[in-house]
């Protein structure tokens, strides 16, 4: 059985995920679980403030269900340059709250279904009125030059490459690590 995965290095870093949501999901009757919700905004506030990361959160507070979110909620938009930081912070400090992670593309349905995770119990979600696709790119606060809108890649193809030569070469000593397979 022949692998469809895509390993062509120019084609996996073309097609890299740049932005991402998380929905921070309470139960629009439960004022604890709202409190948490809220002070949980204001922590990604300041660290974002402070430096630790981008994240913006949404103005508006949806405090009953909208669009495919079934409870209260707001979303945090998060460039790929510091999704690892926002995840790590959020995985930590959540509290009681579900999280729903998913990527922005222009495959909308599917981010929601097949490219979503979730942090704490999932909620089903009603994507009937979801689009399967857009056309245009979802790039959002473009002004910040980061994600979608970034011009500057963070390494050139070169660079990946000589990257991954030398992991291969310090992980030859390692007895736990997969090997690549040859080219």
């Amino acid at each position: 059985m022949s692998s469809k995965l895509p390993t062509d290095l120019k084609t996996v870093l073309e097609s890299e995920i740049k932005e991402w949501h998380f929905h921070i999901y309470f139960h629009q009757g439960n004022a604890e679980e709202q409190h948490a919700a809220l002070e949980l905004r204001d922590a990604v506030l300041r660290l974002r403030r402070d430096g630790a990361f981008i994240a913006v959160p949404s103005f508006k507070v949806n405090t009953d269900p909208v669009g495919p979110h079934p409870v209260g909620s707001y979303e945090i938009w998060v460039p790929a340059e510091t999704f690892s930081s926002v995840f790590s912070y959020l995985s930590q400090n959540r509290g009681p709250l579900s999280i729903l992670v998913h990527p922005l593309t222009r495959d909308t349905r599917m981010d929601y279904e097949e490219r979503a995770a979730w942090l704490g119990p999932a909620y089903p979600l009603d994507l009937s009125k979801l689009p399967a696709r857009t056309e245009v790119l979802p790039a959002e606060y473009t002004n910040l030059k980061v994600g979608y809108s970034c011009k500057v890649p963070f390494m050139n193809l070169g660079d990946r490459a000589a990257l991954g030569s030398n992991v291969e070469k310090v992980l030859l000593r390692e007895q736990n690590a997969a090997r690549a397979p040859l080219p």
